[in-house]
C-alpha cells in the first residue's frame, strides 16, 4: 500500500513541477525582465533541496513503473513484487545518494 500511495505522491509532484516549468518558460515571451527575476528566485538553497527531492521522485517514480509494469505484464510479476519492491527501494537509494551528492556539489559551488 505504501508504495501505491509514495507512487501517487512522486507522481502529483512531478506533474506540478512540469506545469510550474511550463509557466516559468512561457514567461520569457511576456516579458524577459520578469522572467530572469524569477529564475532568480530560484537560485535559494531550498529550490536546490527541492530540486534534489524532484530528482529523488523522478528516480522512484520511473523505477517502480517499472515494477508495475512488470507485475502487470509479466505472468510471474505478481508473485515476485515483494520481491521487486525491495530491489526499486534498494536501487532508488543507489541512485538517490550519488544524485545528492552531484545537486550537493552544485549548490555548495552556487552559494559560496
Amino acid at each position: 500500500m505504501w508504495s501505491w500511495v509514495l507512487h501517487r505522491i512522486t507522481g502529483a509532484t512531478i506533474f506540478f513541477f512540469l506545469f510550474v516549468h511550463v509557466l516559468d518558460t512561457a514567461l520569457v515571451r511576456v516579458s524577459p525582465q520578469a522572467y530572469n527575476e524569477v529564475i532568480q528566485t530560484y537560485k535559494t538553497p531550498i529550490v536546490g533541496l527541492m530540486e534534489f527531492g524532484l530528482v529523488a521522485a523522478v528516480l522512484f517514480h520511473a523505477l517502480n513503473g517499472i515494477r508495475l509494469i512488470l507485475i502487470d505484464f509479466w505472468s510471474q510479476g505478481p508473485r515476485h513484487q515483494r520481491l521487486m519492491l525491495w530491489i526499486v527501494g534498494v536501487v532508488s537509494l543507489l541512485l538517490i545518494v550519488p544524485a545528492g551528492v552531484v545537486v550537493g556539489i552544485h549548490m555548495m559551488e552556487h552559494f559560496r
